[in-house]
């Protein structure tokens, strides 16, 4: 049984669509994603690159962190100040974490304060699926998506019955995981209910003697999910889903030698329905709400009202996409969006809240000597006005296993509330002095790319990417927040993977020279050489596997005066299945011990390092009955 174009836009026009068709054995569906167009597509038709991590990959690598499965992307560098928890900064082609789009079911989560999601807080135990999308994707999100966008997909149930799972584990640093849940359902209407608890005494992150900051930085975050759809009929469905995270994590403050603290709470739930409207119609509403609450306290006797405040944000948000099959070759895509911001803090901004709405319309022709793709958005916003933003891709298929895809896109980012609205800072004796410019303008970009991708066989390819990323009216504080710096970010992805010998092999590689081009200097923190290889295989009930991970060197500071060193990692695993039912697992995190730095900070005069974990273990247990 073959599907249309229209078919699979609908089997997947919403994330929670993902398994409509799981029981349905005479369908053979291609590899499926859904961020790289806005609605489901076979991963061969997306124009986008993109990386998928799945359910079985995660169980697989059991990452304890989001970020552990992105450093396998390629041309990605994740940077952590300090242990688990604690902020986590991604940079995907050069481009910085307020200019990557991060979603949860469709759903923003940036802080509106400073533009960045906190990855650090999400779960990979709620998480069923993840999506990266490298490459400038305006035309069809908006505002952050310069160096690409981050999906992230609830766990949801993929089959009729009751599921349960229980899951213990325990390891380094008094490290403590668990998490339970069920998913199943009838045929009509699926739901899964999840939640977890994990605990760490984690280890000093700075090795500081200041004050009291030569304690373990501890961690502990409680995870809650559900996803429940219900199919009225072939042509509707409707559906909603629900991720809070909340916990503790502690830090060092090294100005003031402190013991502080975030009580944070990371969450993002919306609904949808989704319905055939016409035989070409295919129609898709969605309202949708999130939550960055952070706040800030501090454990130390003598600690002031000044170590203590709050940035939350909190954001409501709609969305309307209809897919139009106009003939057999043609899709039109025709979409509109809207989402409020607002800010509650300690600190009192100038402006609290603002609005962004848009549309956008884009047209798809597959042929069969090429294909292509044209996409525009317009989008308002309350504060800075309007942006129009293009998207265009050719596609030239040779043969059945090679596909060429050059394309042209255009982005921007909005300034943050920080840049936009901050209070001035005032001292007394001194006067007043600013500290945001509400004339800033919208960053922008436009990316050039190349794309090859090569099928050798079921389960074996080889995707390769030249890009180039032109920005401009970057922001950059210097007094204030001003739209000065001009940068281009030259660079290569190619990933590998094959099944080798019974070993499932992975290999990711990036390359890139990202650019400030008024002072030539590299843009801080971006390793301009990264590489991962992850070999996996199975002997019948054990498993095995093991990850290399190379990161090159790089400047910590935007005038490449502090140079940090490059690093290698190897972490190494192993499962049994006692019984179908009950699987044993082991991880060995940075076997070799290695002592790396993954960025710096300055305080009282000196530039000191966060520290990265040596070699850690977790072992755990999972219990999966079927009744």
């Amino acid at each position: 049984m073959k599907l249309s174009r229209l078919a699979l836009a609908v089997a997947l026009a919403s994330p929670v669509s993902m398994q409509a068709f799981a029981d349905d054995a005479q369908v053979d569906l291609p590899a499926l994603v859904v961020t790289s167009g806005r609605v489901g597509e076979a991963r061969t038709d997306a124009t986008a690159a993109t990386t998928v991590f799945t359910r079985a990959d995660i169980e697989r690598l059991r990452p304890q962190s989001v970020g552990e499965l992105l450093e396998r992307v390629p041309g990605a560098t994740v940077v952590r100040n300090g242990g688990a928890g604690n902020v986590t900064g991604l940079f995907i082609r050069g481009m910085s974490s307020a200019q990557t789009l991060v979603l949860v079911d469709g759903q923003r989560i940036s802080a509106a304060s400073n533009g960045a999601a906190s990855l650090e807080f999400l779960d990979p135990s709620q998480i069923e699926r993840i999506e990266v999308v490298r490459g400038t994707r305006s035309a069809l999100y908006g505002s952050d998506a310069i160096g690409g966008v981050v999906q992230i997909f609830t766990r949801r149930a993929d089959r009729a019955g009751a599921h349960p799972y229980l899951r213990l584990a325990a390891g380094s640093d008094g490290t403590f995981e668990r998490s339970l849940g069920v998913s199943g359902g009838t045929e009509q209407t699926r739901v899964h209910l999840g939640a977890s608890l994990s605990e760490s005494e984690g280890f000093d992150i700075t090795q500081s003697e200041l004050g009291e900051s030569g304690d373990d930085d501890a961690l502990r975050k409680r995870s809650l999910s559900l996803n429940l759809t219900h199919r009225f009929s072939e042509r509707a469905e409707a559906g909603l889903s629900l991720l809070d995270q909340r916990g503790q994590v502690e830090f060092d403050d090294i100005y003031a030698g402190t013991a502080p603290y975030d009580d944070y709470q990371l969450s993002a739930a919306s609904a949808f329905f989704s319905a055939q409207l016409l035989d070409r119609w295919h129609s898709r509403l969605e309202i949708g709400h999130s939550e960055d609450k952070r706040d800030t306290g501090n454990d130390a006797s003598f600690a002031t009202a000044s170590d203590f405040y709050t940035y939350n944000t909190y954001r409501d948000s709609a969305s309307w996409v209809n897919t139009l099959q106009l003939a057999p070759a043609h899709q039109l895509l025709l979409g509109a969006d809207w989402y409020e911001d607002r800010l509650h803090a300690t600190t009192t901004f100038v402006e609290e809240s603002r609005w962004n709405q848009a549309a956008f319309i884009q047209h798809r022709y597959q042929g069969e000597a090429f294909a292509t793709e044209l996409g525009l958005r317009h989008d308002d916003n309350e504060q800075f006005g309007s942006v129009n933003t293009w998207s265009g891709a050719l596609t030239l298929p040779f043969g059945d296993a090679d596909q060429l895809i050059l394309s042209y896109s255009e982005g921007f980012r909005a300034p943050t509330f920080n840049d936009l609205y901050y209070p001035d800072y005032c001292y007394p004796g001194f006067g007043c002095f600013a500290s945001a410019n509400p004339d800033l303008q919208p960053e922008t970009s436009r990316s050039y790319e190349a794309q090859w991708r090569h099928e050798f066989s079921e389960t074996g390819s080889l995707e390769a990417s030249l890009y180039r990323i032109d920005l401009e009216d970057a922001i950059v504080f210097t007094d204030i927040p001003r739209n000065v710096q001009t940068a281009r970010v030259n660079g290569f992805e190619a990933t590998y993977q094959e099944t080798l010998l019974g070993w499932q092999t992975r290999l990711a590689v990036g390359i890139l020279d990202p650019r400030d081009r008024d002072s030539g200097h590299v843009l801080p923190r971006r390793a301009k050489r990264t590489a991962s290889l992850d070999l996996d295989r199975r002997f019948g009930a054990f498993g095995v596997g093991g990850t290399w991970r190379l990161v090159s060197s790089r400047y910590d500071d935007a005038a490449n005066d502090v140079r940090i060193s490059g690093y290698g990692v190897v972490d190494v695993r192993g499962s049994w299945y006692a019984t179908p039912a009950l699987e044993f697992d082991i991880k060995i995190a940075n076997l070799l011990g290695n002592d790396y730095v993954e960025t710096t900070y300055r305080g009282f005069g000196a530039r000191e390092v966060y520290e990265t974990a040596g070699t850690t273990a977790l072992f755990g247990m999972t219990w999966t009955p079927t009744f």
